[in-house]
């Protein structure tokens, strides 16, 4: 089953704000993501919020009803932000995810989208991202999507190996995602791949065969993120029982410095460490304003939010998501006001995962003290901390954990 959610304070039912959160509601951009929780069925790895039909049996918000229920956070939305009585700016970026977002028609993400224009205006040149397995684009979804304002779509290849993505319980034809690709660009949108390395029985040839399909694609954007076994999910249980055995820390590594390899050399540049872009204007603009600790509402069963140092999330299924909304109460499950040095932290912890990496005035004490270490054992780019940044190199890419825990030292 899907992770359960954190612990946190309760949501006023209106889901209104601290004043101190929205007093500089306008500084920051702010982003919506809209999370779609539905699956054709459950994949063994995965511990995200998604459900199958059959899981759903008809209630709560449904594949047929879900624009209305996420229509109604939106309304929702709208009257908290109001009521902040603070200038919200455009909407800079929108990003759907899921499960699988394209299992909805897509005259209903494009409804969605309106309601999003409709209650807060989209910036000029807003990036606006739907998720999708491969299987689920065609020419008139992607045409349709195109039309109603949609820039990006981010398909779930994973792999180009058959045995891998059986593995995966990954259900789409490899060949599809030559079709889908073709379909987005052909609609003018930008095209993004995901792929997972790391899957139990996947060699290093697999993975540069993975690589090397998609560096045929051409596409905009690359995602490569290593396979983490979840509690709670099949392949969890299949390790455990010895049924599978995962591949070791240096497999990992091997795989990663593979991927750089090849997609550098085919003109991508990293720019966070699990994604590389053709260009900076190819860049995952939602992710990175995540990443620099901007403002985001989140729609859907599970979504999180984050508003001005105040962190909350939504009830996880569908049903009581929708009977909230229906009843005109907050589906937030919880919150959690961050502290200043929560904020801090996370401010480390994010910007050293950036190609521009982090500002060393940031770093305090013990941890100010440590870049001189994180330099000599080959983790921080020297030429960047003489400017004042703390870089990751390609080895303290695969050591970030090791690199933050150093820096936050006190």
């Amino acid at each position: 089953m899907p992770s359960v959610l954190p612990v946190g304070d309760p949501v006023p039912a209106d889901g209104r704000l601290p004043q101190d959160a929205t007093a500089a509601l306008g500084e920051l951009p702010f982003g919506i993501y809209v999370h779609v929780p539905f699956c054709r069925v459950r994949c063994g790895y995965c511990d995200f919020n998604t459900y199958t039909v059959p899981e759903l049996g008809g209630h709560g918000a449904t594949i047929d009803t879900y624009a209305e229920a996420a229509l109604a956070e939106l309304e929702l939305a709208q009257r908290v932000l109001a009521d902040a009585d603070q200038e919200v700016p455009s909407v800079q970026t929108v990003f759907v995810g899921g499960g699988t977002p394209t299992m909805l028609p897509p005259h209903d993400l494009v409804k969605v989208l309106d309601g999003i224009r409709h209650r807060w205006g989209l910036a000029p040149g807003a990036e606006v991202t739907t998720e999708a397995n491969p299987d689920t684009i065609t020419p008139e979804v992607a045409e349709t999507l195109a039309a109603g304002g949609f820039t990006r779509v981010s398909l779930g290849m994973q792999s180009s190996v058959p045995h891998v993505l059986a593995t995966l319980e990954r259900t789409h034809d490899p060949a599809n995602v030559d079709t889908a690709v073709a379909a987005v660009r052909a609609a003018g949108m930008q095209v993004s791949l995901d792929l997972i390395y790391g899957t139990p029985g996947e060699s290093l040839q697999d993975w540069r065969t993975s690589l090397e399909t998609v560096i045929g694609l051409e596409p905009d954007h690359v995602s490569a993120y290593a396979l983490v076994v979840e509690e709670g999910t099949k392949l969890a249980a299949q390790v455990r029982r010895g049924q599978v055995t995962m591949p070791d820390d240096d497999d990992e590594a091997d795989k990663y410095e593979m991927a750089e390899e090849i997609l550098s050399g085919a003109g991508y540049g990293w720019y966070e460490i699990s994604n590389w872009a053709r260009a900076e204007q190819n860049r995952c603009l939602h992710n990175v304003n995540y990443w620099r600790g901007a403002n985001w509402w989140g729609i859907g069963p599970g979504a999180h939010s984050h508003v001005g140092g105040v962190r909350w999330w939504n009830v996880k299924h569908p049903a009581p998501y929708a009977d909230r909304l229906a009843s005109g109460v907050s589906p937030g499950a919880g919150r959690e006001v961050l502290t200043g040095t929560q904020r801090h932290d996370e401010e480390v912890l994010l910007g050293i995962r950036l190609v521009e990496g982090l500002d060393l005035t940031l770093v305090e004490g013990a941890g100010r003290a440590a870049v001189a270490g994180l330099i000599a054992d080959g983790l921080i780019d020297g030429r960047g901390a003489l400017r004042g940044r703390a870089v990751l190199t390609v080895r303290g890419r695969l050591l970030a954990d090791t690199v933050v825990h150093r820096l936050l030292t006190t």
